[in-house]
């Protein structure tokens, strides 16, 4: 294997931080057999050579929030420009150029209709350059939120995923609400999703057991989850793809599912729009991809038309900001 690809024990590691982003490093090298200065070694080298970090993020479902994803057609000259304007928002988290640099994908989670309102209705159609916008509604996530790639890396056995694995988030009644000292605490894990109790209490001037606390309650109940985020490049994988896919109605779940359990498929949700069904995927290469479409897709029934558009740069990915 090539020295700059993860070997075996990175990827129990990766996997492992996917299962439980705060794991400490003695306990993840007590399940994986090796030492936790050994665990802590390797995490710093692939926070260098993959681009690894565990980040904090919410799951705006909890909060009662409904997440869109944004196609925006324009000049070539404005998809930049375009891009990083899109990427200082507080509301939006995936922002990708695609089909040759004219058009940008926005993944957006708004706060408020009001904040919904303002973008899709008003700032975006006003925007010079700007050809056509196109904006999805998630209706409902087969795939995705704290369950990515890593999870189908097939690197740690049945019974390591076990002993890594944490609680179940309780079943959600009702959404739920955060207050100021939780929004402090959520800004402070998405910049670094391991940050200690120390560290925490510091920044926030809340003390160690209230930190704790509350970090457990948001855990608990689902609202607060971890996210391993890593160049995949440095895993081999070059191609990455969105999926359009409009699907018959009465395939719609046993295709989205479907979809769930592939390998190569980070996202899937049904959506409004003419596609009715869209997913992220990530291959090797462009003939992998090919394959993944002609024989996984291609076989799927009720899938009735598919759109691919490749993803050429990631310009913004997952970032969380409080109400100010």
């Amino acid at each position: 294997m090539d020295a700059q690809l993860p070997d075996a024990l990175d990827l129990k590691l990766m996997q492992a931080l996917q299962l439980d982003g705060r794991a400490p490093f003695s306990r993840i090298g007590e399940v994986l057999g090796v030492s936790d200065q050994t665990v802590a070694r390797r995490f710093r080298r692939l926070r260098t050579t993959a681009g690894l970090r565990v980040i904090g993020m919410l799951d705006e479902g909890r909060l009662g929030r409904t997440g869109w994803i944004v196609r925006l057609r324009c000049t070539p000259d404005a998809a930049e420009q375009l891009a990083g304007a899109l990427a200082r928002r507080s509301d939006t988290t995936y922002i990708d150029l695609i089909s040759g640099g004219t058009e940008v994908l926005c993944a957006m989670k708004p706060r408020s209709r009001q904040e919904r309102d303002e973008l899709l209705f008003g700032r975006l159609h006003r925007t010079p350059r700007v050809t056509s916008v196109s904006a999805h509604c998630l209706l409902h996530m087969f795939y995705g939120g704290p369950f990515g790639l890593l999870n189908k890396a097939g690197a740690l056995t049945t019974d390591e995923e076990a002993a890594l694995c944490p609680p179940r988030p309780e079943a959600a009644e009702s959404a739920v609400q955060l207050d100021a000292e939780d929004e402090a605490l959520v800004v402070l894990l998405r910049r670094d999703g391991r940050a200690g109790l120390n560290e925490l209490q510091a920044a926030t001037g809340q003390s160690e057991s209230v930190v704790k606390r509350r970090v457990e309650r948001l855990r608990s109940s689902g609202t607060l989850y971890f996210d391993v985020q890593y160049d995949s490049a440095a895993l081999g994988l070059g191609t990455g793809a969105m999926l359009w896919l409009t699907v018959a109605p009465s395939a719609l779940a046993d295709v989205g599912e479907a979809l769930a359990a592939h390998r190569e498929v980070g996202f899937a949700a049904a959506t409004t729009g003419q596609a009715n069904l869209v997913a992220s995927v990530v291959t090797r290469d462009g003939g992998e991809l090919y394959r993944y479409l002609s024989e996984r897709i291609g076989a799927l029934k009720g899938v009735q038309t598919v759109e691919t558009t490749l993803t050429l740069r990631r310009v913004k990915e997952l970032t969380y900001e409080p109400t100010r």
